[in-house]
């Protein structure tokens, strides 16, 4: 190779580069650009990106009075994943991937969450979501469940299986509502009238996932503005939620319908939860009169988000208990 051919390399080389920096410079504005003006665009793409790592495909069914929409993905068992109050399927996706391998994941938007239709008008109780989930569990004619709930969706969940004993094959509590616990300084908010969960700007968003994660994880500053906006358009609804899972009857709505459980049943709780504390636990076990099996998994360093915090270890104790011979 001559020095002519050798200059003439040199000049394509750095013509590339100067096309490849032109490009990256572009789509670094671009991106600076979306997450100033539409940073909701910015979140929607990282949970397609999370669905997608885990093998879940977005899905929507009509069942009863709602347009249900839903990840489903993987092979086995079906299990089904109902999420807690103001979270959305997406709260599943960092622990999904996990089960995805041994099992059929069924992850609803709950009826008035997410994507999934809300009557403003509507009942939102556990009875209530409870005959709607019958209703979409018989839309996709996915039979004898396992059903996992966290939070709100553990009292659905569990007042589920006690109505439709027959076809719960495994029933999941993780962090759930439902059932009396020691009263901590979230249920003094909600004894004085206060929704611990109403937040109104950045400094509210970051108070809440202090109080619900043991470990708080960093997000930008315009992806908290996405949530502070979600959470004052839903304020109305959100609060009327509340008001009425923390009603008599239904705060505790365990109680009543555990002892008609017949599904092996595990419980799932971080020692740090300060959102539901894991004295709740005693009240699950006292509760469960005919569970055949019982299984109790105890987590260190996370808080009420658990599912989020610790996914691996949840999923795995999810695993070995429902594939449990």
């Amino acid at each position: 190779m001559d020095d002519a051919q050798r200059s003439e390399i040199g000049r394509r080389v750095k013509r590339r580069l100067k096309v490849l920096a032109a490009v990256i410079g572009v789509l670094v504005l671009v991106l600076a650009a979306v997450y100033f003006v539409a940073p909701q665009w910015l979140l929607g793409a990282y949970e397609n990106w999370q669905a997608r790592s885990a093998n879940l495909e977005e899905k929507s069914v009509l069942a009863g009075d709602t347009r249900w929409v839903y990840y489903e993905g993987g092979k086995g068992p079906t299990l089904v994943l109902l999420h807690g109050y103001m979270a959305d399927k997406s709260a599943w996706l960092p622990l999904a991937k996990y089960l995805t391998p041994n099992f059929r994941v069924v992850i609803p938007d709950l009826p008035g969450w997410g994507d999934s239709g809300r009557n403003q008008q509507g009942d939102y109780g556990y009875g209530a979501q409870v005959r709607r989930l019958r209703q979409f569990v018989d839309a996709l004619q996915l039979g004898s469940v396992a059903v996992v709930g966290h939070s709100m969706g553990g009292a659905i969940a569990g007042d589920y299986a006690a109505t439709y004993p027959q076809d719960v094959g495994a029933l999941v509590l993780i962090d759930s509502a439902g059932a009396p616990f020691k009263g901590n300084a979230f249920t003094r908010e909600l004894q004085a009238g206060r929704n611990p969960f109403d937040i109104g700007n950045r400094a509210d968003f970051e108070r809440l996932v202090k109080t619900t994660f043991s470990e708080p994880p960093w997000l930008p500053p315009r992806i908290e503005d996405v949530f502070v906006a979600r959470a004052l358009h839903d304020r109305a609804f959100d609060d009327g939620v509340m008001r009425k899972i923390t009603s008599p009857g239904q705060s505790d709505i365990l109680v009543g319908a555990l002892p008609k459980v017949t599904a092996p049943t595990l419980t799932i709780w971080c020692r740090e939860d300060r959102v539901i504390d894991v004295s709740a636990m005693d009240a699950i076990r006292n509760g469960l009169k005919h569970a055949p099996q019982i299984g109790v998994t105890e987590l260190n360093g996370c808080g009420h988000m658990s599912i989020m915090e610790r996914p691996r270890e949840v999923a795995d104790a999810i695993t070995r208990f429902v594939l449990m011979p």
